[in-house]
């Protein structure tokens, strides 16, 4: 028998909890820091994007129907089974160009940040919401609720520790998620794709589409099913025509500083709702 050959990997899409490629079969090339080849990925195309929209839909009220506690519960899965995939996380960072000591240090940080967004699903509300003085037989209060469904546009570097700070914030309140990740450090998101797909998160919550970025922003922002993009990981220099594709139906456009990390990140995708309940007597 001859000598064995490597099984190479087939980096595809994440929609709706499966592993499609793309519909226009299309790919994109990923190389390394010092521009060999390293693997083919999927180059999504406007119908992917179409049903990642339409699963991310479908999923986000039963998302946001579970407890809170639920959902830190399943944040912090997506931890443990990060933690026991380590060394296939950092060779995919090493491969697109960190070093492996950072390498280690962005996967710490990375399996840190869910830890941390778990602890917050049952919390945040608390910090936020308020119990609110008026003038009359009234109780008053404003408690925060999920806007729906929110593009996520990661991060370039970092590509996955940045990818996870814009995520985790998304999913604590009970949004679902459209994400666009590094486009030329892609890998590890698709290896994240397959630790969702087996840590318990409800297909549809999360959905990944790779492939350049400037030609999957227009529809992410000009469609109207999304309720919200986060822009961090995008161009500063985007075309205005682009943006103006938001204002259809004034979707919310977030932007942060990528080291931004903490419990107000959360509350750029809630909507706060003020309820009056009179006091009886």
């Amino acid at each position: 028998m001859g000598e064995r050959l490597d099984i190479q990997k087939t980096y595809k899409l994440f929609i709706g909890g499966a592993f499609p490629r793309s519909e226009s079969g299309r790919t994109t090339e990923v190389v390394a820091a010092d521009g060999s080849f390293v693997a083919n990925v999927a180059k999504a195309s406007r119908k992917d994007l179409r049903d990642a929209v339409k699963a991310a839909r479908g999923a986000q009220s039963d998302w946001a129907g579970r407890t809170a506690y639920n959902r830190g519960q399943i944040l912090y899965r997506m931890a443990e089974v990060m933690e026991g995939r380590r060394s296939q996380f950092e060779v995919e960072l090493v491969t697109c160009g960190s070093s492996a000591a950072d390498a280690a240090a962005e996967l710490d940080e990375a399996i840190d940040l869910w830890v941390w967004y778990a602890g917050w699903c049952d919390k945040f509300q608390q910090v936020v919401g308020t119990v609110n003085p008026v003038a009359g037989p009234f109780f008053n209060f404003t408690v925060p609720e999920p806007t729906g469904v929110v593009g996520v546009v990661a991060p370039e570097q970092p590509s996955l520790a940045g990818l996870i700070a814009r995520l985790a914030p998304v999913l604590v309140s009970g949004n679902t998620a459209v994400v666009i990740p590094s486009e030329v450090a892609p890998l590890s998101a698709i290896s994240l794709s397959e630790t969702i797909a087996t840590s318990d998160v409800p297909g549809g919550v999360i959905n990944m589409l790779t492939g350049p970025k400037l030609d999957l922003l227009p529809w992410l922002l000009g469609h109207l099913d999304v309720n919200a993009v986060d822009l961090t990981g995008a161009p500063t220099d985007l075309d205005p025509a682009v943006l103006d594709e938001a204002v259809g139906n004034v979707k919310r456009v977030i932007r942060r500083d990528p080291a931004d990390r903490g419990p107000y990140a959360i509350t750029d995708f809630c909507e706060m709702k003020t309820i009056w309940h009179p006091i009886g007597r």
